[in-house]
């Protein structure tokens, strides 16, 4: 049951992270911390929780972005925004560096109110209305605030690596309503800044201790699968409905950590 479970959470993080551009780890914390002891098996430390959930978005990541390579050259239509990506990517990798490895200085408990902090700024960003984007932009002719994306990238990368997310529930409402990236641009190129934001997560990770090994592998090959057939379907499908879906999930999340704190 424990192998099954393993996968099947690392399946299900991971095809959301192609579906909609981030990690899996706003997904998969939870289910990581509360569904093995509610299925009678021994529960996971938040800190290990952590370290799993960095490996799996490391993997999931880079599963998707092959995933989105390959539509773009059958489309002959580009999805990821490489310069955005650098930019964002790189601050991002710093930040995640120094979270990843700050995070063993702290208590369990403050750890689950940073990802509940998290969830609540993910949702009211994603809910704030955008006036004026050009959705049928080519990729060429989106441009953005380079100071404004390497700050926010970094400030990201700090808090998402101490709780061992890759970043891509903050990510995504910033390019989309900070710096008006078109969705599907956002989705793609999220992967892409998530994927090196989760090098320096891992590596803070690896430093800090705290690497279950068995779970982190079984939790790998469900990502592995699981985000190119997440990437398939966000292709087909109706991007703003997704994203809607998206922060009820979120709030959900939220509202189940910070009933767990108080």
């Amino acid at each position: 049951m424990f192998v099954l479970l393993m996968i099947l959470l690392g399946f299900i993080g991971s095809f959301f992270s192609g579906l909609l551009g981030i990690g899996g780890a706003i997904i998969n914390y939870p289910l990581l911390l509360f569904i093995p002891p509610l299925m009678g098996l021994d529960g996971f430390t938040a800190h290990e929780v952590a370290s799993i959930s960095i490996f799996q978005v490391f993997f999931s990541s880079l599963s998707g972005i092959v995933g989105y390579g390959m539509q773009s050259r059958k489309s002959k239509k580009g999805l990821i925004h490489l310069p955005l990506a650098a930019w964002m990517g790189t601050s991002i990798l710093i930040g995640s560096l120094v979270g990843g490895i700050w995070s063993s200085q702290f208590e369990e408990q403050t750890i689950n109110i940073i990802y509940g902090l998290l969830a609540v700024l993910a949702v009211v960003l994603m809910l704030l209305p955008v006036k004026g984007r050009d959705e049928k932009r080519d990729i060429q002719e989106v441009e953005f605030n380079r100071f404004l994306a390497s700050s926010s990238a970094f400030a990201t990368g700090i808090v998402s690596g101490i709780v061992g997310a890759g970043g891509g529930f903050i990510l995504i409402p910033i390019m989309l309503k900070l710096l008006r990236i078109p969705v599907r641009i956002t989705i793609a190129t999220s992967l892409t800044i998530v994927f090196i934001s989760a090098i320096g997560g891992v590596i803070g990770k690896i430093n800090g201790g705290d690497i279950p090994l068995i779970p982190i592998i079984l939790a790998v090959i469900g990502s592995v699968a699981g985000s190119p057939v997440g990437s398939l379907v966000s292709s087909k499908m109706n991007v703003k409905y997704l994203r809607y879906a998206l922060v009820l999930l979120i709030t959900l999340t939220a509202i189940k950590i910070w009933s767990s704190i108080i």
